[in-house]
C-alpha cells in the first residue's frame, strides 16, 4: 500500500535507517506504474513497488549500490522497457533515485485513500472482506455488536474494529461519500442500518447482502416507511461484480472488493454502474451490479447468531472503543 510505504519511510528517517527512495518521475506509453509511484530500498528490504520486473530489478542494484558506495547524490535514469531491459511493455520509464531525507519525505505527497468503507457484519463474509481490504489503501470502520465475532490479534491501523450497541447509529458518524456494506447476521438489524444510510442519502455506495428477494421485500418496507425513491434506487443488492458466483465467503468478498473498487478507479466500469472519473465516482440511479446467484443472501455471514454455522468462528479478540 502506497500510504504504508509512507509511514514506514518516516520511521525509517526517525530511526536513522539509511535508505533510497526511488520514483516513477515520468513513464511513457505502455508501462507498469505511473508516475509518482514510490519504492522504499535499504541494503536489506525494498518496500512498495515500481512494477516488478527487470526494471525493478535494475532499480533495486542501482539503489544498493548508492548506499554502499555512500554516493547518495538524487540523479535520474531513463529506462526503454523493450530495448534496453527486454520487458514487452513497450513503453519507457524515468526513474529518480534519491537519499531518504527531510526533504524526500517533504516531497512524498500523502495518498488519500480510495475509499471511506463502513462495513456492517463481522461473519464469515465480512473478515474475508476485511482481509482483502487490508492490503488496500482504504479506511474502514469494521462495526458489529457482538464482540466475540472479530478475529484476536490487532488489524492494520487502517482497519477500526467497533464494538457498539445501536449500531446503526454510527452511520451518521461517517464522512460525506462514504461507502457502506451491510452483511450482519440478522435481517431486522440490516434494515435499521439500511434504513439510517438510506435517509442520511449522501453515500457513495451502499451494498446490501441478500437475494433479489430480500431485496423486493426491503424496497416494500422502505417505501411505506417514506424513503426518498432515488435513494432506494441506489441501493446495490445483491452485491458483486457480474460472472463471479458462488457462496464460499472467500469469493464474495473478491466480488464485493472488485466492486467497490471499480467506483473510484478512472475509466473502470462494472455492468449496471455508471463510470467512475477522474474526479470521482459519478454516481447513477439505479447503479447496482447484475445479480449473483438468487439466493447469496443464504451466506454463512447472512446466518442468525444461533445457527450451528457460526461455532467456528475465531476466538474472541479485542475490540476497539469507539469514538465519537
Amino acid at each position: 500500500m502506497e500510504r504504508e510505504v509512507r509511514r514506514e519511510a518516516e520511521r525509517w528517517l526517525a530511526a536513522g535507517e539509511a535508505a533510497v527512495v526511488v520514483e516513477v518521475s515520468a513513464s511513457q506509453g505502455s508501462a507498469p506504474r505511473e508516475a509518482g509511484t514510490r519504492m522504499l530500498v535499504s541494503s536489506t528490504q525494498a518496500l512498495g513497488t515500481i512494477g516488478g520486473g527487470h526494471l525493478e530489478l535494475k532499480a533495486l542494484q542501482t539503489a544498493r549500490e548508492m548506499l554502499r558506495t555512500g554516493e547518495l547524490a538524487a540523479h535520474d535514469a531513463h529506462y526503454a522497457l523493450g530495448p534496453s531491459l527486454g520487458q514487452c511493455c513497450g513503453g519507457a520509464v524515468d526513474l529518480r533515485f534519491e537519499r531518504l531525507d527531510a526533504e524526500a519525505l517533504a516531497r512524498w505527497p500523502q495518498v488519500a485513500p480510495l475509499f471511506h468503507l463502513q462495513l456492517y457484519g463481522a461473519g464469515h463474509v465480512g473478515r474475508a472482506i476485511v482481509a482483502l481490504l487490508s492490503t488496500l489503501d482504504v479506511e474502514v470502520d469494521w462495526i458489529d455488536e457482538r464482540e466475540e465475532e472479530f478475529p484476536a490479534g490487532d488489524m492494520p491501523a487502517h482497519i477500526r474494529k467497533l464494538c457498539v450497541d445501536g449500531v446503526e447509529s454510527e452511520v451518521r458518524n461517517a464522512p460525506p461519500g462514504a461507502f457502506y456494506l451491510v452483511l450482519t447476521h440478522n435481517h431486522d438489524l440490516d434494515l435499521r442500518i439500511s434504513e439510517a444510510i438510506l435517509r442520511r442519502g449522501d453515500f457513495g455506495f451502499f451494498g446490501l447482502i441478500g437475494s433479489r428477494t430480500k431485496r423486493q421485500r426491503f424496497v416494500h418496507r422502505f417505501e411505506q416507511r417514506g424513503i426518498a425513491a432515488d435513494a432506494i434506487s441506489r441501493m446495490t443488492c445483491p452485491i458483486g461484480v457480474e460472472g463471479i458466483g458462488g457462496k464460499e465467503p472467500a469469493v464474495i468478498a473478491v466480488a464485493v472488493v472488485a466492486q467497490l473498487v471499480a467506483r473510484v478507479q478512472p475509466g473502470r466500469t462494472i455492468p449496471g454502474c455508471t463510470r467512475a472519473t477522474k474526479d470521482g465516482p459519478m454516481l447513477a440511479s439505479g447503479c447496482a451490479a447484475p445479480s449473483p446467484p438468487a439466493d447469496r443472501e443464504s451466506a454463512p455471514s447472512d446466518r442468525s447468531a444461533a445457527d450451528p454455522g457460526n461455532a467456528a468462528a475465531p476466538p474472541p479478540g479485542p475490540c476497539a472503543t469507539p469514538t465519537a
